[in-house]
């Protein structure tokens, strides 16, 4: 006689995993970038929050001569200052973590909540401030060219030539081209289409298109609109009178340049706050320091043949 009812010969994987513990990640955030802007730009402390440029003045009424051997000929110069230098005030990027302490002292193995909290409003806060140092209205790179250092795009999308021009531009010591992902595909096809495919570059481990030697660094702060954008050239440090980045030091419970974590305390409906805040402006020394190639059509593509 045949059993109606079938034998259960191996345990099955659902009753199994009952006794399993599944491997899990941190929480994995898709908005996170590699922020190169921040990870290339030269980093200045600044004692009260201020930092003042002082340029030279007349820069043509600086006079030398070696005409003449006679030193009774020679001539008489000095070199003039700006009587008050323009000031850069140090922008706070804040916020307040709350989280419950029930939460944190029940579900913290195997990752801290509070750090894992943390760690992604700290991300938060530093992808916001590579988008203040690009497009701040104050102190932002787009927003401190000066008129001299603006071209368009003839061409529509970025070509060879469009850099080229960005480098007569900045041809004092420049350190990378700044563009958004997009625009650095484009510049891609407008070179293979022209047979001149850019060479690569390594830089912390990772591969950049390069154009004459200098890395095209890409970040997605540069706003793409109705399918136009710009691509900025800069020089950077103080040594080379670039544009440089500045912070607060010696922050109480600092994390990271101008960056701290403070512990506020518990209130009475039992949740731990704490204050994060990053202190940060950026200068642009002198205005050859920078350009910008604005219009830059994204989305134009070639029939390649």
């Amino acid at each position: 006689m045949t059993d109606k009812h079938e034998i259960q010969t191996a345990l099955g994987d659902v009753a199994a995993r009952t006794l399993a513990n599944a491997t899990k990640t941190v929480p994995q955030y898709a908005a996170i970038t590699p922020r190169w802007l921040t990870h290339l730009m030269h980093w200045v402390p600044v004692e009260a929050g201020i930092y003042r440029v002082n340029r030279v003045k007349n820069e043509s009424r600086v006079t030398v001569d070696c005409s003449g051997r006679d030193e009774r000929e020679l001539p008489n110069t000095f070199v003039d200052y700006e009587e008050w230098g323009r000031e850069y005030m140090l922008s706070a990027v804040n916020t307040v973590l709350d989280v419950h302490t029930r939460v944190s002292d029940l579900y913290s193995v195997p990752h801290n909540q509070i750090q894992e909290q943390l760690r992604l409003t700290i991300e938060t806060i530093k992808e916001r401030q590579e988008s203040e140092l690009i497009n701040n209205k104050e102190y932002g790179l787009l927003n401190n060219i000066a008129a001299a250092q603006r071209i368009s795009s003839r061409a529509g999308s970025p070509t060879p030539d469009d850099l080229d021009e960005l480098l007569s531009l900045v041809w004092k010591e420049p350190a990378f081209f700044l563009a958004h992902p997009s625009a650095i595909a484009a510049f891609g096809r407008e070179c293979t289409w022209r047979g001149v495919p850019p060479p690569t570059v390594s830089l912390f481990g990772s591969q950049f298109v390069t154009w004459r030697g200098i890395p095209l660094i890409p970040s997605n702060k540069l706003a793409v609109t109705n399918g136009k954008t710009n691509i900025l050239l800069l020089r950077t440090g103080e040594s080379r009178q670039g544009v440089v980045g500045l912070y607060q030091p010696n922050l109480p419970g600092q994390q990271s340049l101008g960056l701290s974590v403070r512990f506020m305390g518990i209130n009475h409906k039992a949740i731990a706050s704490y204050l994060i805040s990053l202190y940060c402006s950026l200068a642009v020394l002198t205005e050859d320091a920078i350009a910008v190639l604005e219009n830059v059509d994204v989305g134009q593509y070639h029939e390649y043949k």
